[in-house]
C-alpha cells in the first residue's frame, strides 16, 4: 500500500512558516480537489493521479519519496489480503 506523508508535511510547513496551513489552502494552491487530499489523508490505500503526485512535490518543494512511501500490507492491520 502506499501512504501518502501529507499531514506531516504540512505541519514541517506550519513550523517553518509559523502559521496554520489547511487542507483548503493546499487544494486552492494546488488545484486538487480538497475532497481528493481528504481522501489521500485518511483513506487506506487511496489512489490518485501522477499528476497530483507532481503537483503535491512542487507545493512542497519536495521528492516523490518524501510524500509517498510503500508500506507492505502485512505490516498493517487487518489489512485484506490481496492477490498479486
Amino acid at each position: 500500500m502506499i501512504r501518502y506523508r501529507i499531514q506531516e508535511l504540512l505541519a514541517e510547513k506550519q513550523f517553518r512558516e509559523g502559521r496554520r496551513v489547511t487542507l483548503l489552502e493546499l487544494a486552492e494552491a494546488t488545484g486538487i480537489s480538497r475532497v481528493t487530499l481528504s481522501k489521500m489523508v485518511n483513506q487506506r490505500g487511496y489512489g490518485t493521479l501522477t499528476d497530483h503526485l507532481n503537483k503535491l512535490c512542487s507545493y512542497f518543494q519536495c521528492r516523490i519519496e518524501q510524500l509517498a512511501e510503500y508500506v507492505p500490507d502485512e505490516n498493517i492491520p487487518n489489512s485484506p489480503e490481496i492477490d498479486s
